[in-house]
Order: C-alpha cells, then sequence, then structure tokens
C-alpha cells in the first residue's frame, strides 16, 4: 500500500523521504521558498556511503518508483495525508505559519513521527510518572505541543548523520553515518502498521548504480518500547553538547575521545537516567559501540555550528536530560557544566543580536 506521507523539513527530512520513494510512496516537503523552488524542479540528491563501495552512491529522488514534492507551511492540510513526519528542530515549530500548521497537525490527529533530537513534550507525557510541566523550560516554547495526542505522536531517534556540505546546493544531502532511523511505536495498533510497512519497503529497496542492485544502508527499524529512541541522549550529551566551548567548538570525536573516561562517566549517568525512565539495558547502546562510531564524527555537531553562528536558539536536550535526572535525584558535574555553558553561549548570542 502506497502512503501519502507528510513532511515538516526538507534537509535532514529529504533523507527519510529519499528512503520512503523506494516504496513507492507520495512525499511532501514543507520547507522554505528557495527549497521548494529546488526540490521540485531538481528533486532531492542523497549522497550514501555504501560498505564495500570506494565510492558513495548518489541517490536522485526523480529516479524512484515513489513522487516527491514541496511546499511552503500554508499550502497542506495535514487532513490529506496517512503520516506526519517533523524533521525540523525544535525552536522553528513556534515559527509564524509553522506553528499553525504544526497545531492544524496536532487537530487532525493524524499519527506524527518525531525526528528530532529534542523529543515533543507530549511524547515525554507516554513514560509513566515523569513530571512533564517541570520541563517546559527546555523548550523553546513548549505551548506549541499543548494539541497533541500523546498516543498519537511518537519519536524516531535521527541516528544516521548528515550535512548539506558547504558549496552545494540546498536539495543535496550527504550522508556521513549511515546507521538506522529507530522509531517506538504508537500506542495504536493501526497507527504502528503504517510505520511497520514501511520499515518492510525500506528494507527491500535496491538501488542500481550501473553495476547490478544494491542494498541500502539507513533502515527504519520499529521498536515495541517507547524508550529505545531516548538512547540517543547519551550520544548527544557526551559528544554533541561537548563540542561547544567557550568560545568555538570542537569536532565530535575530539570531544568524546580527548577525554574518554570522562565522556564514558556522562555517558553511563545518562544511561542511568534513562533506566530510571524505565529503559531496559537492551534499549539503549553501550558506550564502546558510541565511541568508535564517534572516530567518524569528525564535524563539530550541528548544535555547536549553530552557536557559533550566532542563533539565539538551540535544541536543548542537555537541559532536558538534566531536568529530567534532577526529579530523581540524579545530578552529574559535567553535564552541569556543559548546560551553564550553552546557557552563556547562548545569552551571549541573544545579547549582540538585541
Amino acid at each position: 500500500m502506497a502512503y501519502n506521507v507528510l513532511i515538516l523539513g526538507a534537509s535532514y527530512g529529504s533523507l527519510l523521504a529519499t528512503k520512503l520513494l523506494f516504496g513507492g510512496h507520495k512525499i511532501t516537503m514543507v520547507c522554505l521558498p528557495a527549497e521548494v523552488e529546488a526540490f521540485n524542479s531538481e528533486g532531492a540528491r542523497v549522497r550514501l556511503p555504501i560498505r564495500g563501495r570506494n565510492e558513495p552512491t548518489e541517490l536522485n529522488s526523480r529516479n524512484l518508483p515513489g513522487k516527491l514534492s514541496a511546499a511552503g507551511p500554508g499550502d497542506v492540510k495535514p487532513s490529506d495525508y496517512d503520516l506526519v513526519a517533523l524533521a525540523m528542530q525544535e525552536p522553528q515549530y513556534r515559527s509564524p505559519g509553522v506553528r499553525e500548521l504544526l497545531d492544524a497537525v496536532a487537530k487532525s490527529r493524524k499519527p506524527t513521527m518525531s525526528i528530532m533530537n529534542m523529543p515533543p513534550l507530549p511524547y515525554l507525557k507516554r513514560i509513566p510518572g515523569l513530571n512533564t510541566d517541570a520541563l517546559k523550560p527546555a523548550f523553546t516554547d513548549a505551548s506549541v505541543w499543548d494539541n497533541f495526542e500523546p498516543g498519537a505522536l511518537t519519536l524516531c531517534s535521527p541516528d544516521p548523520q548528515a550535512i548539506r556540505p558547504p558549496g552545494e546546493k540546498i536539495n543535496f544531502l550527504l550522508v556521513t553515518l549511515p546507521t538506522n532511523f529507530k522509531v517506538a511505536r504508537f500506542a495504536s495498533d493501526q497507527h504502528t502498521a503504517i510505520l511497520r510497512q514501511l520499515e518492510k519497503d525500506v528494507d527491500a529497496a535496491r538501488y542500481d548504480a550501473g553495476d547490478g542492485p544494491l542494498e541500502l544502508p539507513v533502515k527504519l527499524r520499529v521498536h515495541d518500547s517507547i524508550f529505545v529512541p531516548l538512547a540517543k541522549w547519551a550520544m548527544l550529551l557526551t559528544g554533541n553538547y561537548r563540542c561547544v566551548t567557550e568560545d568555538g567548538a570542537v569536532d565530535i570525536k575530539d570531544a568524546v575521545h580527548r577525554d574518554i573516561e570522562t565522556s564514558r562517566a556522562v555517558y553511563n549517568w545518562v544511561c542511568g537516567v534513562c533506566e530510571r525512565l524505565g529503559a531496559s539495558p537492551n534499549d539503549l547502546v553501550p558506550f564502546e559501540k558510541y565511541a568508535a562510531a564517534a572516530n567518524d564524527l569528525v564535524r563539530p555537531s550541528s548544535a555547536a555550528r549553530a552557536l557559533n553562528n550566532g542563533v539565539p536558539n538551540i535544541e536543548r536536550t542537555d537541559r532536558l536530560v538534566q531536568l529530567i535526572g534532577a526529579q530523581y535525584g540524579m545530578r552529574n558535574e559535567i553535564v552541569d557544566r556543559t548546560v551553564a555553558l550553552v546557557d552563556a553561549r547562548l545569552a551571549a548570542n541573544r545579547k549582540a543580536a538585541a
């Protein structure tokens, strides 16, 4: 069965879109006017590294079975779609136009899959015993999530790493770490069945680059546990946010490996917070596996780059995990220092922009 999927956000969203096109699905991406023009005239181009091949393989959406189009936030109706994916960064959802579209998504009760590092507040409400009101300070504007039904919203961990390289067109994406998307089930079996069908379609995808069909990396993996996507938290607090320095940024590899024992301590502490919420060790990723993958992450994180570029708001998963830990009397000195440093950098950016 072909689904009609709406994706808010075209940068990272184009990776998911391209994978779903193999299943013959119809994808609409909501993005900026220049992106709308580029995607509608030239399609999406995604370059993937494939094990055993010296050169990456480039996928062009125009050559795939499904149909891709792009539109502005005022040009789509969520009720027309079977599934909505949220692939923008958390601060963007309060932007004019996007905020109204997000609210329309919430009121449509369409199954919605977030692909943010920052889990939306309604998803966190699916975790028994968690005081979500106390977590609102971690969000740029928590009120944008007010009308979502928690069971109709799920979280997909954006584990694959991808960038738009400088000098490339805005419809181009380079995958730098081709790991899998990990998504938790919806409350409804009917909604979860959509995810399971998409998982099968992505698994079955093959691409012929001219020398025979290739199995492509970056799968979609559906999990019954709502805690599996939270495994990304330990990675973010160990690597991504520790890229941030007082006056610049270091690569994720350096952030993790410059003091491996401190990194291990932060990682294990965050995993402990997740287990306190109800995660099992099997839901999480061992530190050694993450540390090995971090050797290939030789750029600063998007959060660190955004701070360097003067943005006034970024996703604050660091603050979120700190606040969750505090509910259970759990604190970590390194995490506290990281949160304070990010706070200071954001305050400086806001002062400079005032």
